[in-house]
C-alpha cells in the first residue's frame, strides 16, 4: 500500500526542521557574539603558530554569528551548514591546541576524558550540519 504525502505534511515537516534549524544556529550565533563581547576568553585558545590572536577570534565571532544564521533560513541552510562543518573541523584546531598544551578555558582544565568527549560533541555537530544541509527541499541534497 502507498503513503500518501499531502502538502500539509512537508510543510509541516520543513517547519519541524525550520525549528530544529534555528535550536541549532542560535548557540553559534550566541558563542560568536560572545567573540566580540568577551575576546579575552578566546584569544589563549588561539594556536600560537596562527599569530594575531586578536583577529582570529573576531573572525571567528563573525563566521559563528554568521552561519549559524545562516542555517536558520532555509535559503543559505544547505551552503551555510557544509561551511559550518569545515568550519568546525577548522576550530578544532583551538581545542587541540588546549589539550595538547593543557590550556584553561575561563580558569577550568579539561583532562584528557574532557577532551576526547569535546571531540565527540564536535563531530556530532558536524554530522547534525551535514544531516540539516540535506532538508532543504529542491534539488538533491548530494553534492
Amino acid at each position: 500500500m502507498s503513503q500518501v504525502h499531502s502538502p500539509t505534511t512537508g510543510k509541516s515537516r520543513q517547519r519541524m526542521y525550520t525549528i530544529l534549524a534555528i535550536v541549532y544556529g542560535l548557540p553559534f550565533v550566541w558563542v560568536g557574539v560572545q567573540h566580540f563581547v568577551r575576546p579575552e576568553i578566546f584569544e589563549p585558545i588561539v594556536p600560537a603558530y596562527l599569530g594575531w590572536s586578536w583577529f582570529w577570534v573576531h573572525a571567528t565571532g563573525w563566521t559563528e554569528v554568521g552561519l549559524g544564521l545562516g542555517i536558520m533560513y532555509i535559503r543559505t541552510r544547505r551552503l551555510a551548514c557544509r561551511l559550518m562543518v569545515f568550519q568546525l573541523a577548522l576550530l578544532y584546531l583551538a581545542n587541540l591546541n588546549m589539550w595538547v598544551n593543557d590550556i584553561a578555558f575561563e580558569g577550568h582544565r579539561l583532562g584528557s576524558v574532557g577532551h576526547v568527549v569535546r571531540l565527540g560533541v564536535q563531530l556530532v555537530l558536524m554530522g547534525l550540519a551535514e544531516a540539516l544541509a540535506r532538508t532543504v527541499p529542491g534539488r538533491s541534497a548530494s553534492p
